[in-house]
């Protein structure tokens, strides 16, 4: 039996709280293991009790869930940000995953849709609302309506570097694109380090914003 995946809800509606309570309370494989109503003692709780997953709000008092992403992030590399809020404009989105977040998702989403976002973040994968990929991919996909830059010699991909790329964004863990690329795990993490390198990005949703910026894949 596999551990259970460790969460923490930061979010200052206690009603939201409540219901999203009520979700892991109930699912296999989940531990609530604490509650925040804002970023700053959020980055207090995690400390503490070193949780897998944090959903995250985003507007929040004191600290908002993009600080606290970026905090949470750089302090604990291993840690997975889900963002769950009701703002899905292309200012919020991009600055939240560019702060390290593994996903996002608006509130309307469904309970099992949420639970499945935390599973797959801890995983490694992303997940994002229909909503907002269409938003992000409006973003990343038009820009200023100039043709993409092209590579630095630095910066370009080996074949196998790019095939990771492009089944990455169709929205495959590690251990996915391990599989349809019969290599190990451990291979593709390789990989994804040496892309996020020589493109000075943090993490693999980075990593896919740069190569949809780069029309090196296309998002659907």
């Amino acid at each position: 039996m596999t551990d259970a995946i460790r969460v923490i809800i930061v979010d200052d509606e206690s009603l939201v709280r409540a219901a999203l309570r009520v979700f892991l309370d109930s699912a296999d494989g989940f531990e609530l293991v604490g509650e925040a109503d804002n970023g700053a003692d959020a980055v207090t709780l995690v400390r503490a009790v070193q949780p897998d997953v944090v959903l995250m709000d985003v507007q929040m008092p004191t600290m908002d869930g993009i600080e606290a992403t970026r905090r949470l992030t750089q302090e604990f590399p291993g840690i997975k940000v889900v963002a769950l809020t009701t703002f899905s404009a292309e200012r919020v989105i991009v600055p939240m995953l560019s702060a390290g977040a593994s996903g996002y998702l608006v509130k309307d989403t469904s309970p099992d849709r949420i639970l499945d976002a935390a599973r797959l973040a801890h995983e490694g994968g992303y997940v994002l609302s229909p909503r907002v990929a269409k938003e992000l991919i409006s973003s990343v996909q038009s820009g200023d309506g100039t043709a993409p830059r092209s590579l630095g010699r630095d910066e370009e991909l080996t074949d196998r570097e790019l095939e990771v790329v492009t089944l990455l964004a169709q929205g495959m863990s590690n251990a996915e694109i391990a599989a349809a690329m019969f290599v190990s795990e451990a291979t593709v993490k390789s990989h994804l380090g040496r892309i996020t390198a020589k493109w000075g990005v943090r993490d693999r949703i980075q990593v896919l914003i740069r190569a949809t910026q780069l029309r090196l894949v296309t998002l659907s």
